[in-house]
Protein backbone atom coordinates (compact mmCIF):
# COMPACT_ATOMS: atom_id res chain seq x y z
CA UNK A 1 0.00 0.00 0.00
CA UNK A 2 1.46 3.39 -0.82
CA UNK A 3 0.37 6.61 -0.07
CA UNK A 4 0.97 9.90 -1.13
CA UNK A 5 3.48 12.49 -0.05
CA UNK A 6 2.53 15.99 0.27
CA UNK A 7 5.41 19.24 0.70
CA UNK A 8 3.90 22.32 1.21
CA UNK A 9 6.88 25.43 0.38
CA UNK A 10 6.24 28.83 -0.04
CA UNK A 11 7.47 29.83 -4.16
CA UNK A 12 6.99 33.37 -6.05
CA UNK A 13 7.71 34.69 -9.93
CA UNK A 14 10.16 36.54 -9.97
CA UNK A 15 11.21 38.41 -13.22
CA UNK A 16 14.35 36.31 -14.37
CA UNK A 17 16.48 36.77 -17.66
CA UNK A 18 15.47 38.89 -20.79
CA UNK A 19 12.30 39.32 -18.80
CA UNK A 20 11.11 35.76 -18.17
CA UNK A 21 8.96 34.83 -15.36
CA UNK A 22 10.85 32.50 -13.04
CA UNK A 23 10.03 30.22 -10.11
CA UNK A 24 11.19 31.59 -6.67
CA UNK A 25 11.67 30.25 -3.72
CA UNK A 26 10.43 31.87 -0.45
CA UNK A 27 7.84 34.64 0.44
CA UNK A 28 7.87 37.82 -2.23
CA UNK A 29 10.58 39.81 -0.87
CA UNK A 30 9.16 43.17 0.26
CA UNK A 31 10.62 46.41 -1.62
CA UNK A 32 11.01 49.73 0.57
CA UNK A 33 7.85 51.15 1.49
CA UNK A 34 6.04 53.81 -1.12
CA UNK A 35 6.87 57.11 0.95
CA UNK A 36 5.86 59.83 -1.77
CA UNK A 37 8.35 62.27 -3.48
CA UNK A 38 9.86 65.39 -2.56
CA UNK A 39 7.74 68.22 -3.21
CA UNK A 40 9.82 69.86 -6.32
CA UNK A 41 9.06 73.27 -4.45
CA UNK A 42 11.27 71.63 -1.69
CA UNK A 43 14.05 70.30 -4.21
CA UNK A 44 13.85 73.58 -6.19
CA UNK A 45 14.73 75.29 -2.56
CA UNK A 46 17.25 73.38 -1.90
CA UNK A 47 18.81 73.95 -5.06
CA UNK A 48 18.59 77.57 -4.88
CA UNK A 49 20.27 77.67 -1.79
CA UNK A 50 23.41 75.53 -3.31
CA UNK A 51 23.43 77.41 -5.94
CA UNK A 52 23.77 80.63 -3.73
CA UNK A 53 26.47 79.08 -1.67
CA UNK A 54 28.24 78.48 -5.08
CA UNK A 55 28.19 81.92 -6.52
CA UNK A 56 29.36 83.23 -2.68
CA UNK A 57 32.17 80.66 -2.58
CA UNK A 58 33.61 82.27 -5.98
CA UNK A 59 32.99 78.70 -7.77
CA UNK A 60 30.50 79.81 -10.24
CA UNK A 61 31.16 83.36 -11.43
CA UNK A 62 27.15 84.38 -11.38
CA UNK A 63 23.71 83.05 -12.17
CA UNK A 64 24.42 83.55 -15.92
CA UNK A 65 27.24 80.98 -15.62
CA UNK A 66 24.53 78.88 -13.66
CA UNK A 67 22.13 78.94 -16.26
CA UNK A 68 24.19 78.00 -18.64
CA UNK A 69 26.08 75.11 -16.39
CA UNK A 70 22.32 74.00 -15.96
CA UNK A 71 21.03 74.30 -19.40
CA UNK A 72 18.27 76.32 -18.35
CA UNK A 73 17.29 80.09 -19.35
CA UNK A 74 18.48 82.97 -17.19
CA UNK A 75 14.90 84.00 -16.58
CA UNK A 76 14.55 80.33 -15.36
CA UNK A 77 17.17 80.62 -13.35
CA UNK A 78 16.20 83.67 -11.77
CA UNK A 79 12.57 82.24 -11.31
CA UNK A 80 14.29 80.00 -9.21
CA UNK A 81 16.43 81.91 -7.43
CA UNK A 82 14.19 84.38 -6.56
CA UNK A 83 12.97 81.94 -3.96
CA UNK A 84 15.66 83.19 -1.74
CA UNK A 85 14.01 86.62 -1.46
CA UNK A 86 11.74 84.48 1.09
CA UNK A 87 11.43 85.12 4.90
CA UNK A 88 13.78 82.21 6.77
CA UNK A 89 10.99 80.68 8.15
CA UNK A 90 9.07 80.31 5.02
CA UNK A 91 12.41 78.58 3.67
CA UNK A 92 12.76 76.31 6.40
CA UNK A 93 8.89 75.00 5.56
CA UNK A 94 8.99 74.60 2.09
CA UNK A 95 12.31 72.61 3.07
CA UNK A 96 10.85 70.49 5.14
CA UNK A 97 7.47 69.94 3.48
CA UNK A 98 6.25 66.34 4.00
CA UNK A 99 6.28 63.74 1.21
CA UNK A 100 3.76 63.72 -1.28
CA UNK A 101 1.86 60.94 -2.91
CA UNK A 102 -0.25 61.86 -6.00
CA UNK A 103 -0.51 64.07 -8.97
CA UNK A 104 0.72 67.45 -7.89
CA UNK A 105 1.75 68.32 -4.88
CA UNK A 106 -0.69 70.75 -2.93
CA UNK A 107 1.88 73.86 -2.93
CA UNK A 108 3.66 74.54 -6.07
CA UNK A 109 6.55 76.98 -7.06
CA UNK A 110 4.01 79.23 -9.20
CA UNK A 111 1.72 80.01 -6.33
CA UNK A 112 5.03 80.51 -4.17
CA UNK A 113 6.40 83.12 -6.86
CA UNK A 114 4.02 86.03 -6.04
CA UNK A 115 5.01 85.33 -2.12
CA UNK A 116 8.75 85.87 -2.77
CA UNK A 117 7.94 89.02 -4.60
CA UNK A 118 7.07 90.60 -1.66
CA UNK A 119 9.95 92.46 0.14
CA UNK A 120 8.39 92.65 3.32
CA UNK A 121 8.33 89.16 5.34
CA UNK A 122 5.38 90.17 7.57
CA UNK A 123 3.23 90.50 4.64
CA UNK A 124 4.85 87.30 3.08
CA UNK A 125 4.44 85.03 6.28
CA UNK A 126 0.29 86.32 6.11
CA UNK A 127 0.42 85.39 2.33
CA UNK A 128 2.30 81.87 2.79
CA UNK A 129 -0.43 81.27 6.32
CA UNK A 130 -3.10 82.00 3.45
CA UNK A 131 -1.58 79.47 0.59
CA UNK A 132 -1.41 77.17 3.07
CA UNK A 133 -4.65 77.46 4.82
CA UNK A 134 -6.34 77.35 1.04
CA UNK A 135 -4.16 74.36 -0.56
CA UNK A 136 -3.95 72.05 2.81
CA UNK A 137 -7.88 72.46 3.69
CA UNK A 138 -8.49 70.83 -0.45
CA UNK A 139 -6.01 68.34 -0.49
CA UNK A 140 -6.75 64.66 0.12
CA UNK A 141 -3.89 64.33 2.63
CA UNK A 142 -5.98 67.01 5.30
CA UNK A 143 -9.07 64.24 5.12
Amino acid sequence: MTTGLVITKQVHFRRGRAGRKALAEGAVPMGPPDLGSVPRISRLMALAIHMDDLVRRGEVADYAELARLAHVSRARMTQIMNLLHLAPDIQEEILNLPRWKGDRAPIREKMVRPIAGVADWRRQRGMWSAMKRLRFSHSPAAA
